[in-house]
Formats: structure tokens, sequence, C-alpha cells
């Protein structure tokens, strides 16, 4: 009888299993695990070993971790993910390369020529999520009528010079005929490849011009690079067929980056399952705040895939609390170990169709979520006399100091040591064997070398007064809380709303240690703490 049902947040840091289960009297009941995101000398993946947990818990029968894991009693899995999301932000993703039509390989570092920063001195362009490069040879003309109306059939470039064809006609997607003035190299196009092959990269993301209606070079470019032996090849037109190529491109970059990460991960976790795992439900949430099932699930849809699971459990449960939704303003505060991830909500669900993350433009359906790099596992760095945060995380393995695995000063370690985190109401699964305490002796050495370095700073810089440990760690919170207060201001402030009529909807592993400090910076009087 498949009578266990699973829903998974499989974060950076840590992975939450929620679990309905039936209670040995004929009804159900639940249980709630949480457990690193990462420790391989305990175990392969995260989601699994809760579900084999529950199992074990609730059956009384062992399921040893080296064996699959029986799946007769499963019904279902629901997971969300921050592995795009952590990869995207930190480029831990896949080499990739991108083709794109001869004359513009440098389509996506320009982009589209905007300066979010103008005054900005010193102005950093967000690194690209290709290595390399391969110009395709091919041209495809629209027609006239695509750009001012049909005139006798004649052909025009985009600056409407008339002209007669001079290439083969076609007929595009949008039932319009389109001149394919140059056919597609297909020798210069394997030279290229095979230099990229050659590189050790195996994913591509493929951007010809007016692909999104004329999409057949892309298809054969896709076709030649599959019998190459690239593993992973994403098409423009098929990832998302809008007729902007810039975006466009940004998304299909994005897919080939991403999408290999997801897979791996995905063949991960179900690896450790038996034959049986086919019959159950395996569905993962999408950006959109949808689900899909595990075959479906790429890249490019997966960015928001966690936080987008909790904006939709924050927006029911203020429901269920039986706030007056339709007259409140939410925002949710997820703050989890890798990074926090802001959102609003007013009675209804709001969605973009293009955002940028990490400097990387999508298009595609997603909740409107703002992404930081700052979590409970941001790195903590003091360096020419500024207090930095992230946006590299110390993860779960190492993880921060207090982990007790030699890892690296992070914004838990900060919480630690200032009181506001208590080791006893924390399980004991950190240290190398899975069974010890938060370790605050080690995290008090560990600020205590960061003071020295502040102290000795302000010494060298003539400054009067030393900090102490604490106000170091102060310090590094304040950084922090303004980091996240950011993304709240942009939904609220840069929107015409008022952030300090909001009520704050925290959540997430870290969100209630800087709630109070969030709240009270953004002038917020009311707190939501769900359960």
């Amino acid at each position: 009888m498949r009578d266990f049902h699973f829903s998974i947040d499989r974060g950076g840091t840590f992975t939450d299993v929620f679990a309905e289960v039936p209670d040995g009297k004929g009804g159900r009941t639940f249980k709630v695990l949480k457990l690193l995101s990462v420790d391989p000398a305990n175990y392969p993946d995260a989601p699994r070993e809760g579900i084999r947990r529950v199992l074990e818990e609730v059956t009384g029968t062992p399921h040893p971790r080296d064996l699959p894991l029986d799946t007769s009693r499963l019904a279902s899995i629901r997971m969300g993910t921050t592995v795009a999301t952590n990869a995207l932000l930190e480029r831990q993703g896949e080499r990739a390369a991108l083709a794109v039509t001869e004359g513009f390989p440098h389509l996506l570092h320009i982009g589209n020529q905007s300066r979010p920063h103008i005054f900005d001195l010193e102005i950093r362009s967000p690194s690209l999520l290709y290595e390399a490069v391969v110009e395709v040879g091919e041209q495809v003309v629209l027609p006239l009528g695509a750009q001012r109306g049909q005139r006798n059939g004649a052909l025009a470039e985009e600056n409407c010079r008339l002209y007669p064809p001079s290439g083969q006609l076609a007929t595009a997607l949008t039932g319009e005929v389109v001149e394919v003035r140059r056919q597609l190299d297909e020798p210069a196009l394997r030279r290229g490849l095979q230099a990229v092959l050659d590189a050790g990269v195996r994913s591509l993301a493929v951007v010809l011009k007016h692909a999104a209606i004329y999409p057949d070079h892309e298809r054969r470019v896709g076709q030649i690079a599959r019998e190459m032996g690239f593993t992973q090849v994403s098409l423009s037109h098929e990832v998302m067929p809008m007729v902007k190529m810039v975006p466009r491109g940004f998304t299909a970059a994005a897919d080939a980056y991403l999408t290999p990460h997801i897979r791996k991960y995905v063949a991960d976790f179900t690896a450790g399952f038996d034959e049986g795992l086919r019959q159950v439900q395996v569905l993962f949430m999408q950006s959109d705040g949808g689900l899909a099932p595990v075959n479906h699930f790429s890249g490019h849809k997966a960015i928001l895939s966690g936080p987008a699971g909790g904006y939709v459990g924050y927006a029911l449960t203020t429901r269920w609390a039986g706030a007056d939704t339709a007259n409140m303003q939410v925002i949710g505060f997820d703050m989890g170990g890798t990074s926090t991830d802001v959102s609003r909500y007013a009675g209804s669900y709001e969605h973009v169709f293009e955002t940028t993350t990490a400097g990387v433009t999508i298009q595609a359906p997603q909740l409107d979520i703002n992404t930081v790099a700052a979590g409970g596992g941001s790195r903590l760095v003091f360096a020419s006399g500024l207090f930095r945060v992230g946006p590299e995380s110390a993860g779960a393995h190492p993880g921060p100091v207090c982990y007790g695995k030699g890892g690296l000063l992070a914004v838990t370690d900060a919480n630690l040591q200032l009181g506001r985190i208590l080791p006893e109401y924390f399980p004991k699964i950190f240290g190398p064997k899975e069974d010890a305490p938060l370790d605050a002796a080690a995290t008090a050495t560990a600020f205590a070398a960061v003071t020295r370095e502040v102290n000795e700073f302000e010494t060298a810089n003539g400054s009067p007064s030393l900090s102490s440990p604490d106000e170091v760690a102060m310090g590094f919170l304040r950084v922090a809380n303004e980091a996240m207060c950011r993304p709240i201001r942009a939904l609220t402030q840069m929107r015409g709303y008022d952030a300090a009529k909001h009520v704050l909807a925290c959540f997430g592993g870290a969100g209630g240690q800087h709630a109070c400090a969030i709240a009270k910076a953004l002038g917020m009087k009311t707190i939501f703490v769900h359960r």
C-alpha cells in the first residue's frame, strides 16, 4: 500500500522533510525532519536520507544506506530545491559554450546596454555563463511585412531597405515568407564545435537570429552538436520562443549552464531508489509556482524552485492564520543558508515574465521573487578595512565554523557569538560523526582571530578605540541586514508601496534570527512566524 507522502525543501545548507504517514491506528500523522544538505561522510543525498529515516522510524524496518531504498510504500515525492539558484549565484554550473549567428559574438556581453548604476565609478559586468563562442555562418532575412506591412512581396533588412530577393524563400512558423540569404555553413560549424569539444565543454546554447520564427537552422545546429558528442544542447527557440534575441539568448545560455547541473542532481537523487520509483509520483517545484514531472524539470525553469515553494506556502498560511489578506500587504522573508529570497503578497501572486538574477536576464514565467546572496552560511571577511558578507557561502560541508568540520566564518557564527542561537535547541547533527552540537568554542576562537585583524587595522590607521569580538560580530550582521533590506525596498518603495505598512512573514532556517532587525530597519510593526 502506497501511503507515504513526502514534501521536501532541499536548500543549499539544510534539507527539510515533511512527511504525511500512517499513524498505525487507521489515521494519518506528520513527521518533520531537518538534516544537512551536504554531508558526504554520512550519506550521499539529503532528501533520500530523510525519506529513509522516516521510513525506518514509522515502519520499524531497517533500510541500509548502501542498498537501493524500497519504494513500495511511497505514494508521492514533491521537492523544491535551490540547487539551480545557488549554482547561478555562485557560478558553479556546467561549463558551456555559445553558438551564435556570425557577427554577433559579443551579443550577450553587450546585452541590452542598460546602465542601472550609471553613477558607479567602477561598473563591473556580471560574469558570462559560457566560456567559448562559436560563430555560425547563416543569415535569415524577415519579410517587409514583418516590419512595416507587405509591399508587393518585397523583402527588406531591419532598416527596411527594399531590394529584390537574392536567396532562397521559405515559410516561417508565422506563415510569412522569409529569405534564407545564406545557408548554414556546416563545415565551419563542425570545426568550431570540435574546438569546443576538445576544450572539454559538453554543454551548448544555440542562439540564431530570427530563430523564433524560422528555427530550421537552430534545429540543424542542435542535431550536429548532438551527433558530435554534446550532452546538453539548449536551442533558444525551444527554451523561449520569443522574438527578442538578447533575452532569448540569455535564457538559452542559462538553460545550458544549469540543466546539466540539475540533471546530475536529479540522477543522483533517483539512483538510490529501487525500480519501483517509476510508479511513484515525483514532482519538482518550478519558478512559476507549479509542479513539473522529474523528466521535465530543466534549468531555466528551476532557478526559483525552492523560493517559489516558500512564496506559495506563506501566502496560504497567512490566509489560514485568519489574516485579512484582501487588505493586508505581506513581505515574504525567506532567509536560508546560502541566499535570501523576498517577495510580496497582497491577495494574489505576483508574476513576472522577464527577471534578472545574479546578472542574468531570463525570459520565463516566474513568481516575482528577489534573491540576494546573503544567508546563514554567507562568509564573513574583513579586508581593507571593510566588513564583507558573501556572496560566497560556506555551504553545508564544511559549513560555518560552528559545524565542527573545519569550516569558514559565516553569518551563523555571528549569531552564535552574540547568543542569538542556543545550541541546546538545535539537533546534534554536526561534527565529523554527525552527532555533535554546534561548536560555540570554535566560533569564539575564530572571532577572536578576526577581532585581532580589525584592531590591528584600526590601530595602524589612528583609531583610538578597539573592538570586541561581539562588536565585530554585530558589525558583520549589520552589513548582512542591509544587504537583505535592499530587495525588500525594491519590491515596495521603488514601486510606490510603503514598506512600513507591510507585515513581514519570516521563514527559512535563519529568518527568525534577523526578522526583528529587518522589520525595525524598514519601519514594520508586525512579524508573522509560521510553524
